[in-house]
């Protein structure tokens, strides 16, 4: 055996081991999780919801158009503010304050954000613009300030002593970024829509709102109608975004379209704030009284070793399971849109069918996969995998159109196991370790439609008014993911993976 074979096997083995290991873990989770279909006659309700989308209805498009320009300004605006933010904090993003700050932001679901601001804002044009701005505010800084950490500085080391200013970062390191910037915004844009949309489960008007409500009234025409609305401004963000100077008119035309009638109340925040985030037992007690914060010790054990504990097992559990199905799922599909296994048209059925799948929300999908099959973990891991392994599928399959295969290599289903699988296996596990944070984010907020993790205490304990409650449970929902966050990227590190795979 040549030293270069060995090198390769010995560097494919700690691989192997990973991936068995999670494969391991995620089977013994199944035997925990509860994935059993609790409807009498699933297969009518999927043969109702598939003559829906065979005949869609449109009796109230201006009603839909409205809904989807809502879903549109309110994904532009959040994502607007959030990019000049995330970036001036990704210049300083070396500052361990402030990659806390945008870890615990980001770490928080844009529907926790919106319930929380919807206590102080109602459901305002400013609760669904911040909700999408604050958290990703965070992972644009985060991922800007990886950009640019694996950037080539040279260009920035041979400008004259003093001139390292602002100035020479724009001239001397911007520009050679700047396309990877570009191509991560844009492909957050159509993430912020995916977001928007979303936060009409909640009540705010947008796509979502129609859907959910459709969709219980068993109107799957209607919600077919929407759905395809929906595909349409996914399909069509390149090319309206395919001249920059359109840009600034889409900003305004957002601003003049959403309603911008605030009443705000200062006193309602400074209550909201002061008194119902405050945890019960120190509410109208002095905090020197030794008393009050021994029962505010009994209250935080009563969440920790109660809903807190049952929430972050559950969202583990089915988040373990759920990223080892999306990196299975993505392992299925990425052949479908590589050019080592398909011509052009095949290709094109692979990328349309691709784009469906990841242009679906996670909570969307599970909602419709929970009319199906019931109340279960099985809608949300269909759901996930589906949504993740799409995106992941998608990325691999660029990154093997650029494989070089001798003349004589096999084909078939000798290419997929010996030359291709082989050659992009580090690149994919960088995808799905980087994937797992979102993951995670997902698995916590997809409780509100009833599967016990984190989501359904917090929602639970808004529906009952018991905001301290809520915010403790969101912060315990944050500090899950910032772990796992920490966790996977100490995994690229240590397996010398793509620290920062990039966008669709």
């Amino acid at each position: 055996m040549s030293p270069h074979a060995r090198d390769t096997i010995a560097s494919a083995t700690p691989l192997r081991h990973i991936s068995w290991g999670f494969v391991v873990v995620a089977g013994l989770g199944l035997l925990l999780a509860d994935i059993e279909i609790h409807t009498a006659d699933p297969w009518l309700e999927l043969g109702r919801i598939g003559a829906g989308l065979l005949s869609p209805d449109f009796w109230s498009l201006e009603l839909f158009l409205q809904a989807l320009l809502n879903t549109f300004a309110f994904a532009l605006l959040g994502v607007a503010l959030a990019v000049p933010v995330g970036g001036l904090l990704a210049l300083c993003f070396k500052w361990r304050l402030v990659r806390l700050y945008c870890a615990f932001s980001r770490s928080i679901h844009e529907l926790f954000w919106a319930l929380l601001l919807l206590q102080v804002f109602g459901l305002s044009t400013l609760t669904g613009v911040l909700a999408i701005a604050i958290p990703y505010a965070g992972i644009f800084a985060k991922v800007y300030a990886e950009i640019l950490e694996e950037s080539d500085p040279q260009a920035w080391r041979l400008l004259p002593p003093g001139s390292r200013g602002f100035s020479s970062f724009l001239y001397a390191r911007l520009p050679q970024v700047y396309p990877h910037l570009k191509s991560y915004t844009q492909y957050r844009l159509e993430c912020g829509i995916r977001s928007s949309a979303v936060l009409g489960f909640i009540g705010l008007p947008t796509l979502g709102f129609h859907l959910e409500t459709a969709f219980k009234q068993g109107l799957y025409s209607q919600a077919a109608a929407l759905l395809y609305l929906f595909f349409i401004l996914i399909f069509s963000l390149r090319s309206l975004f395919s001249r920059r100077v359109l840009l600034p008119l889409y900003l305004l035309g957002a601003i003049l379209w959403l309603p911008w009638q605030q009443q705000f109340d200062w006193g309602l925040m400074v209550r909201f704030i002061s008194e119902d985030l405050l945890p019960a037992p120190l509410r109208g007690q002095a905090l020197n009284d030794p008393q009050s914060w021994g029962r505010l010790a009994d209250w935080c054990w009563m969440l920790l070793s109660g809903q807190a504990a049952g929430g972050v097992v559950n969202t583990l559990l089915l988040s373990l399971i759920a990223m080892v199905a999306t990196g299975l799922v993505a392992l299925i599909l990425f052949p479908l849109i590589s050019s080592q296994f398909l011509r052009r048209p095949g290709r094109t059925a692979g990328h349309l069918l691709l784009v469906i799948f990841r242009s679906i929300p996670e909570l969307m999908l599970a909602f419709v996969v929970l009319l199906i099959v019931g109340p279960s973990m099985l809608p949300a891991l269909l759901a996930l995998a589906l949504h993740n392994g799409a995106i992941i599928a998608h990325l691999i399959g660029r990154y093997s159109d650029a494989l070089l295969l001798r003349e004589d290599a096999s084909a078939g289903v000798n290419r997929y196991l010996f030359e291709v699988l082989p050659r992009i296996y580090r690149q994919f596990l960088a995808f799905l370790f980087y994937r797992w944070e979102v993951i995670l984010r997902e698995t916590a907020i997809l409780g509100i439609l009833g599967i016990h993790t984190l989501g359904f205490f917090i929602d639970s304990a808004f529906e009952e008014l018991r905001f301290d409650r809520a915010l403790f449970l969101i912060l315990i929902a944050a500090a899950l993911n910032m772990s796992v966050d920490s966790f996977a990227r100490w995994l690229r590190l240590r397996l010398q993976l793509s620290h920062v795979p990039q966008s669709p």
